[in-house]
């Protein structure tokens, strides 16, 4: 029990972050629990780097959190979003990635399981 309260804490702080997905279904996932600011990186005709230049135009000086899947694609994404967001200065939170890896999910789209 006292898991998913830190869980449902870390839902609430990183609603605050602009939240990087990988897919439309990440995005609906995470708007049906409350999530507004989100940002989907594999959008078709536009490179990482293209993707990662938007986030650095609207991220706003806000923290950002990237929720890519914990497959072996979505860790390899997560380091190369990582790695362009920290060359640019962009702050970071990705506590609620760290939750969600405990909490035993490993595609985002999952989330709403673990919440409801």
């Amino acid at each position: 029990m006292r898991a998913r309260t830190l869980l449902e804490e870390d839902i609430e702080k990183a609603k605050k972050n602009l939240v990087i997905v990988e897919g439309k279904n990440d995005e609906k996932a995470l708007r049906e629990i409350g999530f507004q600011e989100i940002f989907i990186i594999n959008e078709t005709g536009r490179s990482l780097n293209e993707g990662i230049e938007i986030i650095e135009q609207i991220s706003h000086k806000r923290k950002v959190c990237i929720l890519t899947d914990f497959d072996k694609r979505g860790k390899m994404l997560f380091l190369k979003i990582k790695s362009g967001l920290a060359e640019r200065g962009i702050k970071m939170d990705n506590t609620l990635r760290g939750a969600l890896l405990k909490c035993g999910i490993s595609h985002i789209e999952g989330i709403e399981k673990c919440v409801k």
